[in-house]
């Protein structure tokens, strides 16, 4: 009787079957599994599908762009290649209108590169200032890059207009003879730059602008107390404190200035009239590239200018880096 009563007990204290499987090793594994794969696997399935569109529209295209340039291959007939091995990037090293179009590249790049994160990093210091209506300010800088490029290419087209435009009549009130801006080498890229600065200056002064926000208020307190003018706090704090987004900002000048398209193209005349100029005085790397492969019609000669674009750029990061590395060893 004692025996089986405490049997009883004992099978009352004993989980049941049912419960057992409920929360046995099993199910307890498998919601381990689970959780791994949440915490491990999410972050993946979260960058995925910027993965999927970049292999879609930027990494298949690389790799086809340099299949074609490898090829004699005709706007009109895609499907047919003949194999040429490098010798469109032998024809391309030959050819006076590639240099010719790297050095207005450079050029035009420079005169507007230079001036523009100048002015925008002037602009940025002054909206930094508590002023009246700086909000008014900071959206009005954004407007330029908010307009068209073809709206602000026409714009200019016409005030840089040889007879009736605004530039010669404000010129030849102070005496200067009317400049031919589009047939004309240098006034030509000094139109176009100008057409460069206007559009990006106010959005890399926003840059700017947010990175100096960042900046500890503490460090001019201190240049302050040190005795420091306004210019030297600028000099010492403000430029040596956004000096990344200052090489950031140079780096996406340098891209838009190699891919420089539309706004060179609008000025002289558009698609169904001279790219580049009569001489080809501006024409530039972009405009060589429309020319090889929607005017000539030879997409492989156009894929090896994209290919010697994209090379171009990953020069000039490379030697961005190595300037780097030597101002830090001797700092």
């Amino acid at each position: 009787m004692a025996t089986s009563t405490t049997n009883a007990l004992a099978g009352e204290g004993r989980p049941s079957p049912a419960k057992s499987g409920a929360d046995g090793p099993e199910p307890r594994r498998r919601g381990a599994l689970l959780h791994r794969l949440d915490v491990k696997g999410a972050p993946y399935a979260f960058i995925a599908p910027f993965f999927v569109v970049f292999a879609a529209f930027s990494f298949y295209p690389l790799i086809y762009t340099s299949w074609i340039s490898l090829h004699h291959v005709e706007l009109a007939t895609l499907n047919s290649m003949e194999w040429l091995a490098f010798d469109n990037y032998v024809n391309l090293w030959g050819d006076s209108r590639f240099w010719n179009a790297l050095q207005n590249t450079i050029t035009i790049g420079v005169i507007s590169t230079v001036p523009q994160l100048l002015m925008a990093l002037g602009l940025a210091h002054l909206l930094n200032y508590k002023m009246r209506a700086s909000l008014f300010f900071r959206v009005a800088s954004l407007v330029p890059y908010a307009t068209s490029v073809g709206a602000a290419a026409l714009v200019f087209t016409m005030l840089f207009e040889r007879d009736f435009g605004m530039i010669n009549w404000g010129l030849g009130l102070v005496g200067i003879d009317p400049l031919d801006w589009e047939f004309d080498k240098w006034p030509a890229q000094v139109a176009i730059s100008t057409i460069v600065i206007w559009r990006w200056t106010g959005y890399n002064a926003l840059l700017y602008l947010a990175a100096m926000q960042a900046i500890p208020a503490e460090r001019y307190e201190a240049a302050s107390l040190d005795g420091a003018s306004r210019w030297k706090q600028f000099t010492h704090v403000t430029v040596p404190g956004i000096r990344s987004t200052i090489v950031f900002t140079i780096v996406l000048s340098t891209i838009g200035a190699t891919q420089l398209f539309g706004e060179p193209l609008i000025f002289g005349q558009g698609p169904n009239g001279i790219t580049g100029g009569a001489d080809n005085q501006y024409q530039t790397l972009g405009l060589l590239l429309y020319e090889e492969g929607w005017k000539n019609y030879q997409m492989g000669r156009a894929a090896s200018v994209a290919w010697a674009m994209f090379l171009l750029l990953v020069l000039v990061f490379v030697v961005q880096r190595l300037i780097a590395r030597l101002r830090n060893r001797t700092s």
